[in-house]
């Protein structure tokens, strides 16, 4: 794990006395043990809790969950659909027709998924602490996914939103404030801002959202409550506390700002 920061940001974080926001990453992955985490961040598990606290609506409804996928002639899933890992970031097959399923290629991908413990490398001990399962849902999109709205969540109080859209093409990332000015950076060491034509607009239900993150959020120094908006609106997708793993090469006058917000205290 410090190897890795080192290699991504350029130094070693300093654990004794963090005061980065990358540094506090690494912090809640060697010292946060939570059973609400886990059930926060298990794709499955989430579902009822956010039914409980947000309203039924704000969920994509479960075609199926298991531990494995059931025989293939009971796969009978109305197109299209995505199967995921419950307990990965980015295990996902996109099932959208018209031709049939690779359904050999689909279960060694599951079969992967099953084998390997995501985050091991990274010292993301929360996906080693929920129990695997396979989950199918129908796809929400179009010719690409929905953009995805990711809520960062400081003590109670979104206070950043990283915006990814076109994750089919050409994936493309821009960062605001929580009154949506824009922000020089982005939470990924993979490509620089976006600037071109084609930027999403601040989402109509976006007052929802922070208070949905929030809510969904409390207890937590930090957390990440992601969403998406269908028709106009707010749509539930995942819960994180390690954004990139926190191997994140940020300009050091954010870093450290979004590090003082962070409160050095454990979950409740």
């Amino acid at each position: 794990m410090l190897r890795q920061y080192r290699k991504e940001v350029g130094r070693y974080p300093n654990l004794l006395r963090p005061a980065r926001f990358t540094e506090k990453v690494q912090i809640a992955k060697l010292r946060w043990r939570s059973p609400r985490m886990v059930a926060l961040a298990d794709k499955v598990a989430v579902k009822p809790i956010v039914a409980d606290q947000l309203g039924a609506e704000w969920i994509t409804p479960t075609l199926y969950a298991g531990r494995v996928l059931p025989p293939r002639d009971e796969r009978n899933w109305p197109m299209p659909y995505v199967i995921k890992a419950n307990d990965w970031s980015g295990g996902n097959v996109f099932v959208t027709g018209p031709e049939a399923p690779d359904w050999d290629a689909i279960e060694k991908e599951v079969e992967y998924w099953r084998t390997r413990t995501f985050g091991r490398s990274m010292g993301e001990w929360v996906y080693r602490a929920i129990p695997h399962q396979v989950l199918v849902e129908p796809y929400i999109g179009g010719a690409e996914p929905p953009v995805d709205y990711k809520l960062h969540v400081f003590d109670g109080r979104v206070e950043l939103v990283s915006v990814n859209w076109d994750y089919f093409s050409e994936l493309k990332r821009a960062n605001y404030d929580r009154d949506w000015n824009r922000v020089p950076f982005v939470m990924s060491n993979e490509a620089p801002p976006y600037y071109g034509p084609g930027i999403p607009p601040r989402p109509e239900s976006y007052s929802e959202m922070i208070r949905a993150a929030e809510r969904l959020s409390a207890g937590f120094p930090f957390a990440r409550i992601d969403f998406y908006e269908i028709g106009g609106r707010p749509r539930f997708g995942e819960v994180t506390f390690y954004p990139s793993s926190g191997f994140i090469n940020l300009p050091d006058e954010y870093d450290f700002k979004y590090g003082a917000m962070w409160p050095d205290v454990l979950p409740a």
